[in-house]
C-alpha cells in the first residue's frame, strides 16, 4: 500500500452507528489521529452542508456533499455541480404523480413541498426535522444540488422518466438521492484530489452503501463496512469491521495509519 496522504469517510453507517446515531469515541479518536499524522481527512456523503454532524475537536480538511455535486474544503469551492434546472421540475412531476413529496436542496437550505413517512425518517438520519416551506416554488427555481423523495426501487424508472441530466444515487431503501447525471462521489473525490495534487494511490475511501461504489472506485484502496451492501463489498478492495464495533477505527490501527 502507498503512503496514504487523504482519507474519504461516508458518514451514515460509516463513521456513525444509525443505530446509536452518534460517533463512538474510539471513531471519533481515530479521526483526531489522522490529523496528528498529517493525513487529510474529508466527508463525502449524501448530506447537505447544513446537515453535516460537527464532531468534537476535529475539523475536517474537505467536504464532499450531495453525493460529490458540491465539494469545498474550507471556504474555497472546489467543484459546483446543480442539477439542470429543468430536470428539477420533471423530478417534482414525476413525483406527483407517484404521490410522492420531494425536498430540494441548495447549498444554504432544504426545502419540501410536503411530506411522508418516508421522506421524514430520511430526514431524521441528520438528526433534521422535515418541514413544508412555503416558498418551494422559488426555491426549486434557485441552483437545486439534489433532489431526496421516498420511494422504492420499482418506483427508479417512473422518477426519472424524461429526465436526461441527473441519476440516482441510494443507500437506503426507502428513500433516494437524485443527483447530476455527471455527479457522484467519485467525481467528487476526483476533483479534491486534483486540488491537493494526490495521486489515487494516495486515496483511502471507508463506505457502506450502493452510494459510494464510485468512491470506493475513485481511490487506491477502497474498504467497505462488515455492514456494507453486498455489491459495494463486491468491488470493495478490502472490508473492515462493523460500524458498531468500531471497525473503521481497527482498520487504520492495523495498517499503521493512527
Amino acid at each position: 500500500m502507498k503512503q496514504i496522504k487523504i482519507v474519504f469517510f461516508d458518514i451514515d453507517g460509516t463513521l456513525i452507528d444509525m443505530q446509536k446515531k452518534q460517533i463512538s469515541t474510539k471513531t471519533l479518536e481515530m479521526l483526531k489521529l489522522l490529523k496528528q499524522h498529517g493525513i487529510c481527512i474529508c466527508l463525502a456523503t449524501g448530506r447537505s452542508p447544513v446537515s453535516l454532524p460537527v464532531f468534537d475537536g476535529v475539523e475536517f480538511d474537505a467536504y464532499l456533499t450531495f453525493n460529490g455535486s458540491l465539494c469545498y474544503t474550507g471556504e474555497t469551492t472546489v467543484f459546483s455541480n446543480p442539477i439542470p434546472s429543468g430536470d428539477v421540475q420533471k423530478l417534482i412531476h414525476n413525483a406527483a404523480v407517484l404521490g410522492r413529496p420531494v425536498s430540494v436542496a441548495t447549498k444554504e437550505r432544504l426545502a419540501a413541498n410536503g411530506s411522508d413517512a418516508d421522506l421524514a425518517d430520511y430526514y431524521a438520519f441528520a438528526h433534521q426535522k422535515l418541514t413544508i416551506a412555503e416558498d418551494f416554488d422559488s426555491v426549486s427555481q434557485e441552483e437545486v444540488y439534489q433532489v431526496m423523495l421516498g420511494c422504492r426501487e420499482a418506483d427508479y424508472p417512473a422518477i426519472l422518466r424524461g429526465v436526461d441530466g441527473a441519476k440516482i444515487a441510494a443507500w437506503w431503501d426507502r428513500a433516494v438521492d437524485v443527483i447530476p447525471a455527471n455527479g457522484g462521489k467519485g467525481m467528487g473525490i476526483r476533483r479534491i484530489l486534483e486540488y491537493y495534487h494526490f495521486d489515487r494511490d494516495e486515496a483511502m475511501a471507508f463506505g457502506d452503501g450502493n452510494n459510494d461504489i464510485e468512491m470506493l472506485e475513485a481511490v487506491g484502496t477502497g474498504v467497505a463496512m462488515e455492514n456494507a451492501s453486498p455489491r459495494l463489498k463486491a468491488i470493495a478492495d478490502d472490508v473492515c469491521g462493523h460500524v458498531a464495533q468500531d471497525g473503521v477505527y481497527h482498520y487504520c490501527k492495523e495498517h499503521g495509519l493512527i
